[in-house]
């Protein structure tokens, strides 16, 4: 039973940016430049040599229906960053536990169990001015659960691009394409993020995907983060279909910890 779909990692580029610009002060203090929660895509800036951070979903959640059946999945998605230097970072992913629920005509059916695993390098690429981007590039292994487990492995390519249009306001542009078994899924993101305040901050986001399994779909969703300490995010976040195949709700509440010097 595959339960995966490509993309399902979450990352607001534009929010974690916004939010190391609009709090100047704690950001120079700490180095801390901003988390791949919430959202789609990624912060194109990286940690620093040896810094890490912790990134955990408490828990992230997604609703489907398909071929007459319901599906709800709660997932504990855990992402460990390391900097590497050379604006260069090492990323570990995965989620050590799962539970998936399905109703349908069949009756009822649920399990739970461990995530596949994903490792992953992120590269910082040279801003100029306003601009700002990155790349990353990651692997998913079938090491998890039977219910939860790609059949093959995963080969992911994104760029994230972001524009800083204000103090307040950046937008950025996510591209994506997973690789597996010789087919290609590709997703593409535009976000909005504007910062309240010095410590909250709130997107939208609409995302069109094409997946190999699934065909043509597209998403919307919002969310917010709010920064408790210089070191420490939660965040909140919600999306929904548009149209096309994709799945009918997604919804995440998360905590991010900056562990550098």
């Amino acid at each position: 039973m595959e339960s995966h779909r490509p993309g399902h990692r979450h990352a607001l580029p534009a929010l974690a940016t916004l939010l190391a610009l609009a709090s100047p002060l704690a950001a120079r203090a700490d180095g801390n430049p901003g988390y791949d929660r919430p959202g789609l895509g990624f912060t194109p800036a990286v940690l620093q040599a040896g810094d890490v951070s912790w990134e955990q979903g408490l828990p992230d959640a997604s609703r489907d229906r398909k071929d007459g059946a319901t599906s709800t999945q709660y997932d504990a998605d855990t992402l460990l960053r390391l900097g590497l230097g050379r604006s260069v970072e090492l990323q570990l992913g995965g989620s050590p536990y799962n539970y998936l629920r399905q109703t349908g005509a069949d009756g009822r059916y649920h399990s739970h169990g461990r995530g596949d695993s994903t490792l992953g390098m992120k590269f910082a690429l040279p801003a100029s001015g306003t601009f700002s981007w990155g790349l990353l590039g990651s692997v998913e292994f079938t090491d998890g659960a039977p219910d939860f487990r790609n059949p093959r492995r995963q080969y992911l390519l994104g760029a994230d691009f972001n524009w800083q249009w204000s103090a307040r306001n950046i937008a950025a542009l996510y591209l994506e394409n997973v690789r597996s078994g010789g087919r290609d899924s590709r997703l593409l993101a535009v976000n909005d993020g504007y910062a309240f305040t010095p410590t909250l901050n709130g997107f939208i986001e609409i995302a069109l995907q094409d997946d190999a399994d699934d065909g043509h779909g597209s998403r919307a969703g919002a969310g917010l983060a709010w920064m408790l300490t210089p070191r420490v995010q939660v965040d909140a976040s919600a999306r929904h279909r548009i149209g096309g195949h994709a799945p009918a709700w997604e919804a995440g509440l998360g905590i991010s910890v900056y562990f550098g010097r």
